[in-house]
Order: C-alpha cells, then structure tokens, then sequence
C-alpha cells in the first residue's frame, strides 16, 4: 500500500446522548476553535437514551460556523433516500456546503424491525444501499427522478432542493460486497480501529483500488476515513502513548496505508484538547516532510 496524497483531515466522534446534549455542544465549540474539520455523529434512532442525529446535526450546523457535519453512518434502513436525500440537501444549504453523508447498510436488525423498519438480510441490505445511493444522486441533480427498484421505487418525483454543494458518500464498509459498493460508487470509505485494525487494512484497500480501477476510477479519489479510539499515557501499544507518539502512529498510517481522515471517539475535553491542539498539528507536519522527502 501507499499514501494517496490526500489532505489530511481531522475530527471527533462524540456520544450523542440525551442527558449530556449540553457538554456535546461544548465539545464542538471546542473543536471548531481548536480547527478540526469534522463533527461526525452515530446514528441509532432505536436507542432510547440518544438524542436524534439529523436534529443534532442541524443544531450544530446552526451554532457553528467552519467545522463539517456527518453521520456516522446513517441507519438507511429506517430513514428513506429521498427523505434523507432532502434533510442532507437542506442542512448543506443551511451551513453553506458543509455536510458530508455517511451511510450503512444496517446492523442491529432487532432494533430497527422494533422501530418500525424492515428485516433485511445482508444481500438485501447491499442491494438496497446501492439503490438508495443511485436514488440520492439523482435526487441531488434536480429535475424528475424515474427509477424503478426493489427497494425504492421512485416514479415522477420533482427532486429539489439541490445542495450547496456536490455531497461527499461515505460508505462503512467491512464485507467484500460493502468494499465492492465503496471502490465502484463511494466518495470515501470510513471503516472503524475496532473492527479494522491497521493489518487488516491494506487487504481490504486493495479490494476497493481493485473495483474502483475496474470501474474506471482512481482509487485516490476515495478518501480514507479512519474512526480511531485511544488514550493518552504511558503506554506503547497503538494509540495508548504520548501525543507525539500518536502523530508518528497516524503519520505511518497515512503515508503506509493511505489513511487521511482521523475521527476521534471521545466525550473527554481533554483528550479532544491534546488531539486537536498537539496531535492533529505534528501528524500535518510529519506527514508534509515525509511527502516532501
């Protein structure tokens, strides 16, 4: 693998809970001051103690002024592609051109049947995220939309309106039919430290490179989004260390296995301050000599 010359960017992840909305709102004050680029929120709609990620995101979007707004992914499964299609058109109007949209296939399907939405097995779900995506595009383009479907039939819509700007995709994407999705039609893919430790990363790149190529897409174009955890200490282990060891841990990622994007998880003011304030500047530094050298 190698780094893909992508601008490095920087975000965090917090819990959207209902019972600390007004220390979350703090935290992205904090964020946008600190100059990271993203805020990029879970969406559960089944679990009772979070707050609604579309209302969140809206109600940062209106309290910031700079920083990027995405979730993280959205549960497809329970908000439809036109309907989610226009909510991201019209936050993006909002804030001037600053959403970025992340989608899943589902997970959690007891959850999401508890809610209302369908049971889907997991061809289903990828079938299903292709033609929402198809749906999303051609909703975004304005005009009437006529596409047939299995799962989301639209016939003579008036599309509108059209967002700000050309909305970013990001697809989380583990399986090889989700990595196939992503290299043929994706903008970004954002997997997770939990699920994909960095060896597996390069396997599953490759499949992307391969099926963007194949699609007549350069693989660069796809921005690689990393959701990360981590604490600060003494420790030796991948992001368990010192802020410095942290920007050399993210800088092998990057220039090694083409990462670009970091999204900290984190409800912690001080963790967020060392990560915005000490990691993110020394990560952009190292990374600069190393793509000069």
């Amino acid at each position: 693998m190698t780094d893909y010359g992508q601008p490095l960017r920087f975000g965090f992840f917090p819990s959207p809970r209902a019972d600390r909305a007004d220390d979350l709102l703090r935290l992205v004050g904090t964020a946008e001051d600190a100059g990271l680029d993203l805020v990029s929120v879970q969406d559960h709609p089944y679990q009772r103690r979070f707050l609604d990620t579309w209302t969140l995101l809206s109600v940062i979007g209106a309290r910031t002024t700079s920083i990027r707004l995405s979730p993280n992914v959205a549960n497809l499964p329970l908000r439809p592609p036109v309907m989610l299609a226009k909510a991201a058109a019209s936050l993006d109007i909002l804030t001037g051109g600053r959403v970025e949209l992340g989608l899943g296939a589902g997970a959690f399907w007891d959850g999401v049947v508890a809610a209302g939405g369908p049971r889907r097995s997991p061809g289903e779900a990828v079938d299903a995220l292709a033609e929402a995506i198809t749906v999303m595009r051609a909703f975004w383009s304005g005009g009437t939309v006529d596409l047939g479907g299995e799962f989301y039939p639209v016939h003579g819509l008036h599309a509108g309106p059209a967002p700000a700007h050309d909305i970013p995709i990001w697809l989380g994407a583990l399986g090889p039919r989700m990595l196939r999705l992503t290299g043929e039609v994706a903008d970004a893919w954002v997997p997770s430290l939990q699920f994909v430790p960095p060896d597996l990363i390069a396997e599953k790149s490759m499949v992307i490179d391969d099926l963007a190529r194949a699609a007549g897409r350069d693989p660069a174009e796809i921005t690689r989004i990393y959701n990360i955890a981590g604490t600060f200490g003494a420790g030796d282990g991948l992001l368990a260390g010192t802020p410095a060891q942290w920007a050399e841990q993210l800088t092998d990622l990057t220039v090694t296995l083409g990462m670009s994007t970091y999204v900290l998880a984190t409800d912690d003011p001080d963790d967020l301050a060392r990560f915005a304030n000490e990691v993110a500047p020394a990560v952009r530094e190292l990374v600069a000599a190393e793509r000069q050298g």
